[in-house]
């Protein structure tokens, strides 16, 4: 082997050698948990009344091809007034095959999520999340409804997801699904 082949190996040598520990640098890109939010297509909420006379109530938004996409479907929510109900909520993923049901994920991580229910105007709906989580802090999957007299508005349902910031508040955390549904007390 000639001088000129020597030097050549080993430059070619040396410009290979810190390719071969570039791709294995210590960038902290360790795989983290998973904590991205939950892909919700569809939210049903079913209140049935704890006393007798009354009807279920069953309420349902769905937005199938997600934001930007064609408008979600939204019912209407129609309950009787001065009425108590026991509420459930369901939330699917129909993207995939089989239908995944995202509220047995909620219901596995409660320490990572919390139902925020507001009701315009105030007065119309008073809803008592009654399901709670390991810290004692209200999940919301499960709820009591109290109506109040006739009237119409609106009841927004927000699903936080707060991995390792869950306080029992709505600040910490990103939104998983926020929907608005249309409600009539008659």
């Amino acid at each position: 082997m000639t001088i000129f082949q020597s030097r050549f190996r080993l430059a070619a040598l040396l410009l290979a050698f810190p390719l071969a520990f570039s791709s294995c640098s210590d960038d902290n890109d360790d795989p983290k948990p998973d904590d991205d939010n939950e892909q919700i297509t569809t939210v049903t909420y079913v209140l049935t009344p704890t006393t007798a006379g009354g009807s279920t109530a069953t309420v349902t938004w769905r937005d199938i091809d997600g934001t930007g996409g064609n408008a979600p479907t939204i019912g209407t929510l129609n309950l009787r007034p001065n009425t108590t109900y026991t509420g459930a909520i369901t939330l699917l993923d129909e993207t995939k095959t089989p239908v995944a049901n995202v509220t047995d994920e909620v219901a596995k991580e409660k320490e990572e999520h919390l139902f925020i229910y507001a009701g315009t105007p105030a007065s119309l709906l008073n809803i008592t999340r009654t399901d709670r989580d390991a810290k004692n802090l209200e999940v919301g999957l499960v709820t009591r409804v109290v109506t109040t007299a006739a009237g119409t508005g609106t009841l927004k349902i927000t699903l936080r997801h707060q991995p390792g910031s869950k306080d029992g508040s709505a600040t910490p955390g990103d939104t998983d699904v926020e929907v608005t549904f249309p409600v009539t007390v008659q």
